[in-house]
């Protein structure tokens, strides 16, 4: 298996320099861009798993990157920002971040941050049913044939428990997946996006068939009995 390529993107030739070294020390294969412009081409040439952006920057910004980025590819973006200001901060998100973090920063947190957001990375195999229909590459989500929109949130939670589909997945895992790695206690605010998501693709969102609760642990996520993964049925027919 390859390690994870990040694209670390600032101005400071010391900055990229100390995460280069950090970060391939702890198996991740790195990659360097000066500017924005610079990451637009690298993404283009290369296969990213994760890219680091530095918010502020002569020329063009890490806000505007991340949106150029955006228009392109849904590759994870963590934002580096000198200023801990609540309205930095959406800024980042609103362009299409994943996460922040504020300089100065130590190296464990910025390991946390990055883990967390190669969990949600991963692409989920696609669930091919009657009642319920998932194709997360697409974005799709079909309940009795009929297409459902989710939040991005509540696509995010879906589709973190497809991936451990059968496990239960613990209220802190899915807090720090969906919300980031700051989160963990709020349980309350996950206990109300999993009602509305089981309203939307539950059939009786009282007894829910998909989503079950794992009292004092988390969520289960279970796919209906008749699902396949149209990619497997495609190959069994070759």
């Amino acid at each position: 298996m390859s390690s994870p390529t990040i694209l670390v993107v600032d101005d400071e030739p010391q900055i990229r320099r100390v995460m280069r070294n950090a970060l391939s020390s702890h198996g991740y294969a790195i990659l360097e861009a000066p500017n924005g412009a610079e990451a637009l081409k690298k993404l283009g040439a290369e296969r990213l798993d994760l890219i680091i952006l530095d918010m502020n920057m002569p020329g063009m910004d890490g806000v505007e990157a991340c949106r150029e980025i955006r228009t392109i590819s849904k590759v994870p973006i963590i934002m580096l920002t000198v200023r801990a200001a609540e309205r930095d901060k959406v800024r980042a998100l609103d362009a299409g971040a994943d996460d922040y973090v504020v300089k100065p920063f130590g190296i464990e947190e910025l390991l946390a941050r990055i883990r967390a957001a190669l969990r949600r990375a991963p692409g989920v195999a696609a669930i091919a049913a009657k009642e319920l229909s998932l194709d997360f590459d697409k974005r799709l989500i079909l309940v009795r044939g009929k297409a459902v929109h989710l939040t991005p949130k509540e696509f995010e939670l879906l589709r973190e428990l497809a991936a451990n589909e059968g496990k239960p997945v613990t209220h802190k895992r899915l807090l720090q997946t969906v919300w980031g790695p700051d989160y963990g206690e709020q349980t309350e605010a996950l206990r109300v996006m999993v009602n509305q998501l089981r309203k939307k693709i539950e059939a009786d969102p009282a007894n829910p068939k998909f989503i079950r609760t794992e009292p004092w642990i988390g969520y289960r996520f279970m796919a209906p009995e008749e699902s396949t993964n149209p990619d497997a049925s495609r190959d069994s027919r070759r």
